[in-house]
């Protein structure tokens, strides 16, 4: 298979907002693709490559500038190989030998396959849900149920080995993958309630409410004394972490695969500012010490729980982490549920989650069963860009344009901007960071690639022919960063919309 294939796929997904029609041209090349092509050919087409730390950040292809080729030629398999070849190039005068890679690549490659290429490696082909999208054209290709390649997917956490498996040996491959303890399972999430009360018309009896606090997702897996820890996004943390390290060795079990969500506490016992509980994920520990609250036990002692429901589960997490477990009620009336949101809320959390007691744990779902309930509207939006400020913030970027995302798999939808919320430290850390992810720069503002995920406070939303998604946002004020999140894990525009009817 040519990379022109490929990048004629990645054309055609990005010229139409159909989703039946993105899935049927990926489909299409997915079945055309050799046994040692689908790996590759599945990352670029999520927007992405197969390896990590390529080294080859903007900088390093901004000094890429050869003449390209008239006629395609690049096959995937040399592409793939290239690429495995610039992430194995390390050390001294590593940064030349990549340049020469990269000359050798490029040379070789079409005007078209050079701006593919170049949006790869600058992570500019990432477009959000996308991943959804690839899942259904992969389950398409292999001619098997959507449900078996999700299953498949969340349990092992990789896109491409899973296209291969599905499109290889079908459903009895994806049916063979089963939760590893040392391999972590994409997160289940949840779904903003209307109201505590709509969340207990929905689920209750046979529901928990349980604190939602202002802290950061973890996994946790151990084996024997082997501890292991992730965040929501699978990105190890083990090392950064010790105390949650020890807490989890000192169980009482031999083997366990836990959901929960840790954070600083002042010494009154109220939660520290979420900032200071991610810093310690890129950082040794020292005074600022992490508390883990557990809310699902997935794996316990040799048996797999999560088929099971979240009852059987919640039994299993009581038995495994006693009283490292969250705080909460099992089918709580309406008037204890309210008690527990105000207690919550007092403690200075976030308000309370509503789950189904009913439901099996859905691994990389965003679902009714699990029900978030918070007493301010929040959403999680993509940074698309900022301009400079003027009079106290001259120098600064200050207003930050915000995309609610494409569930199709398009580029953010852009639903508004503020600048409201930024302290100097935000703003100057903004300033500093912008630049580098910058995809266009004007006289007077910074566009960026859609990575970094700001959390936004707001009134409500108003229909609005400024924005192409047709609503905007009503007085947003940045709450934080959210480096915890991806922009596939930001806020919709359907969630946006739905503000309207509220």
């Amino acid at each position: 298979m040519l990379l022109a294939d490929v990048v004629a796929a990645s054309a055609a997904v990005g010229a139409t907002r159909s989703r039946t029609a993105k899935t049927a041209a990926l489909a299409a090349l997915l079945r055309s693709a050799g046994h040692e092509e689908i790996e590759p050919a599945t990352a670029w087409l999520a927007g992405e490559p197969r390896q990590s730390r390529l080294g080859t950040g903007w900088r390093t292809l901004s000094g890429v500038d050869v003449a390209p080729v008239g006629e395609p030629r690049l096959r995937v398999a040399a592409v793939d190989a290239a690429l495995a070849a610039l992430a194995a190039t390390t050390g001294t005068g590593s940064t030349a030998r990549r340049a020469v890679l990269l000359g050798e690549l490029f040379g070789a490659a079409t005007a078209d396959e050079q701006s593919f290429m170049r949006r790869l490696l600058t992570g500019e082909l990432r477009q959000g849900a996308l991943e959804g999208v690839m899942l259904e054209a992969v389950a398409a290709a292999a001619d098997v149920p959507a449900a078996a390649v999700r299953r498949a997917f969340m349990l092992s956490g990789r896109l491409p080995a899973t296209a291969r498996l599905a499109l290889t040996e079908g459903v009895t491959g994806l049916d063979a993958v089963r939760l590893r303890v040392g391999t972590p399972v994409r997160p289940m999430l949840a779904s903003p309630a209307d109201s505590l009360d709509a969340a207990l018309a929905e689920l209750a009896p046979a529901a928990s409410v349980e604190f939602k606090l202002d802290g950061a997702r973890i996994q946790v897996h151990r084996e024997g004394d082997d501890v292991r820890v992730w965040t929501r996004t699978l990105r190890e943390i083990t090392t950064s972490v010790p105390e949650l390290v020890e807490v989890v060795r000192g169980l009482p079990c031999q083997s366990v695969v836990l959901d929960g969500e840790t954070l600083a506490l002042r010494d009154d016992g109220r939660p520290r500012p979420f900032q200071e509980t991610m810093s310690r994920f890129g950082a040794a520990a020292g005074e600022l010490l992490l508390q883990p609250f557990f809310f699902d036990c997935l794996h316990l002692d040799g048996t797999d729980l999560l088929d099971e429901p979240l009852h059987v589960r919640l039994d299993a997490l009581e038995r495994a982490v006693g009283a490292h477990r969250m705080p909460g009620a099992l089918r709580p009336n309406a008037d204890e549920a309210a008690d527990l949101l105000e207690r919550a809320l007092d403690a200075g959390h976030e308000g309370v989650m509503v789950k189904s007691l009913d439901a099996p744990y859905a691994a990389g779902r965003r679902g009714r069963a699990w029900q978030k309930v918070k007493p301010v509207h929040t959403l999680d939006l993509v940074v698309l860009g900022a301009e400079w400020g003027y009079g106290r913030r001259t120098g600064t970027l200050s207003n930050i344009h915000l995309g609610a995302r494409d569930p199709d798999g398009g580029e953010p939808i852009m639903v508004g901007k503020t600048f409201k919320g930024m302290t100097d430290e935000l703003l100057a850390w903004q300033t500093s960071t912008f630049p580098s992810l910058a995809r266009e720069q004007t006289g007077h503002a910074v566009l960026l690639r859609p990575e970094l995920v700001v959390e936004i406070e707001l009134d409500g939303a108003q229909r609005s022919t400024r924005y192409p998604g047709g609503v905007a946002l009503r007085f947003a004020r940045v709450l934080r960063y959210r480096p915890d999140k991806t922009p596939a894990e930001a806020d919709t525009i359907d969630t946006v919309r739905k503000l309207l009817r509220e």
